[in-house]
């Protein structure tokens, strides 16, 4: 024993040479067996053409529809064809009027009102009104709404995550949403809740038109579907698997945005073929690189690095529905396997931290404040495993995302380590993967997947964009419906509480119970790394993960 304590060192050193070798070699393949997505940039526009700006996405979304999907790469694009009621002030995360002009709350927190800019059409040249607000509400808060189209597997889970259920459930926040005049809507909630105005500045409650709606269907936000906002640009086409063509609207209600005539959203999944791209004048802007090309995006005179703030989290989750994992002993193991800081070291080289909270460093306030990570300790991991009468280990399907995400930049490569450290205690591990919106979808099918990677960027400025749709009464369905109902109270309670001092002490016992039950695993809060062309002005990330591009224009 004494031994193996003295040899530890040499190993993590050894892990982690290992971990940037192999990070390293998956960089050269890709760039040798892959030139992915490119397709000729010159027709519907090349970076290089004025007015037309090039967009490199880390893969497709899932779909158009506002309020169905939770994935970022959906998301960057429903930001430059929708607006929503409140927006967040760019590079913050503070609210600012959109669509809605004022609004207010009662004097018992229960009644928001919200007042509507007036004058405003959608891209179809129907008017936006309280009308057609309450319909967009309707359809995500009520399963029974006829224009929801949830007989064709359509889910809001998002809502259900946020506002605690959906029309007529008991733990849902929302009682009722009225169209009290043509330029006036309001919103009844069950309870007090002081963050509500932010959440509904949040990305996914977009506001659509509703006669494009009802025109498509269920089709609504597919390629063949469209989709049909307020905002500064117009749908024009989607080539499935290569690209999103938007066009500008020339009656935005902004004035003198957008700056850009086109807009190009191209699909480039590797993040190595993403930056070539880029350098050779293909794409103007991208998004999460892999911290390894910094230098060599600094050593480019043509580009620039870009900053976006850090608030996110990526994790591993660990589903308790699967037999091993009920066992909470066995869910530790992996903590303790996994050699957690060599991986954020050799994958993220000093761009993330990690650490035992699942909410980031800047909500530190909302965290245990003597909470210890896990010890990479593989002895301890056999030990419960043993206890748990897994001696042998056992056999484990781990999914990874096949995009790269902020939280998980080269996702492959990093279940490896996962699978590499696992081995180790005596779990076989199973590598999967599949496309990114069956990945998304089939994970909160029953039973779902037995482990899974997956991430979160922040939608408000505060802790509980994080618990709640995470630890929530209808946000563990990708978890076999896992709950605690000493953390379901206390997250209610935070929900209610305005002092920032009793929330503190709230999130602290949330922080605590779930960093025990080891359910989903926080890995690393990362620091994304952005790039641009030096042609390109006006580009401000929003630490919230996505942003309108409707400022960005070229020198």
């Amino acid at each position: 024993m004494a031994q193996r304590k003295r040899s530890l060192p040499l190993f993590r050193h050894w892990r982690i040479g290992f971990l940037t070798t192999l990070f390293a070699l998956s960089v050269i393949l890709t760039n040798c067996t892959q030139n992915q997505n490119a397709s000729n940039p010159s027709t519907s526009g090349a970076a290089g053409s004025s007015g037309v700006l090039v967009y490199g996405s880390g893969g497709q979304p899932v779909n158009l529809e506002a309020g169905n999907v939770t994935d970022g790469n959906s998301l960057i694009v429903h930001n430059q064809i929708y607006n929503r009621l409140l927006e967040f002030k760019p590079g913050t995360t503070e609210i600012q009027p959109s669509l809605a002009t004022a609004w207010n709350a009662s004097s018992d927190g229960k009644t928001y009102t919200f007042k509507l800019r007036q004058g405003v059409k959608f891209h179809d040249g129907t008017d936006f009104n309280a009308e057609a607000v309450k319909f967009n509400f309707d359809r995500w808060w009520d399963k029974n709404n006829p224009n929801s189209f949830r007989n064709a597997g359509k889910t809001y889970e998002i809502w259900g995550q946020i506002f605690g259920g959906y029309k007529g459930e008991p733990n849902s926040l929302i009682q009722d949403i009225k169209a009290v005049d043509s330029s006036t809507v309001q919103f009844v909630l069950k309870q007090p809740f002081a963050a509500f105005p932010s959440t509904i500045a949040s990305g996914y409650f977009s506001i659509a038109s509703p006669a494009a709606i009802q025109k498509a269907g269920a089709n609504y936000g597919t390629p063949a579907g469209g989709a049909v906002g307020t905002g500064a640009f117009v749908f024009k086409e989607w080539r499935s698997g290569d690209r999103i063509v938007l066009e500008k609207n020339s009656n935005y209600w902004k004035p003198g945005l957008p700056k850009s005539n086109q807009l190009v959203m191209r699909f480039v999944t590797d993040a190595s073929a993403r930056l070539a791209q880029l350098r050779a004048g293909q794409l103007d802007f991208t998004v999460d690189l892999a911290p390894d090309q910094k230098a060599e995006i600094e050593r480019d005179t043509a580009v620039s690095v870009v900053t976006r703030p850090s608030f996110n989290v990526g994790y591993l989750a660990l589903n308790p529905s699967y037999k091993p994992f009920s066992d909470v002993r066995v869910r530790q193991a992996i903590a303790h396997a996994i050699n957690q800081q060599a991986i954020v070291q050799a994958f993220w080289k000093g761009a993330a931290v990690s650490d035992a909270h699942f909410v980031p460093p800047s909500l530190e306030w909302a965290q245990a404040a003597n909470l210890q990570k896990y010890e990479f300790n593989a002895q301890k991991a056999k030990d419960l495993l043993r206890q748990a009468g897994y001696a042998n280990g056992f056999d484990l399907d781990l999914w990874y995302m096949p995009v790269s995400r902020p939280y998980f930049p080269t996702p492959k490569p990093i279940a490896e380590a996962f699978a590499a450290d696992l081995s180790a205690v005596g779990i076989r591990v199973n590598l999967k993967t599949k496309d990114w919106a069956s990945y998304l979808a089939d994970r909160i099918k029953a039973p779902g997947y037995q482990s899974f990677m997956m991430g979160w960027i922040g939608d408000y400025g505060d802790p509980d964009t994080f618990y709640y749709p995470h630890f929530g009464p209808d946000a563990t369905n990708d978890l076999g419906k896992w709950k605690n109902d000493q953390v379901l109270q206390l997250l209610e309670q935070a929900r209610t509480t305005s002092e920032r001092p009793a929330r503190s002490q709230l999130y602290a016992q949330v922080d605590e119970i779930i960093h025990r039950e080891a359910v989903r695993l926080p890995i690393v809060h990362a620091e994304p790394l952005l790039v641009q062309r030096k042609t390109i002005d006006g580009w401000t990330p929003s630490p919230l993960g996505t942003e309108p591009f409707e400022a960005i224009a070229k020198k």
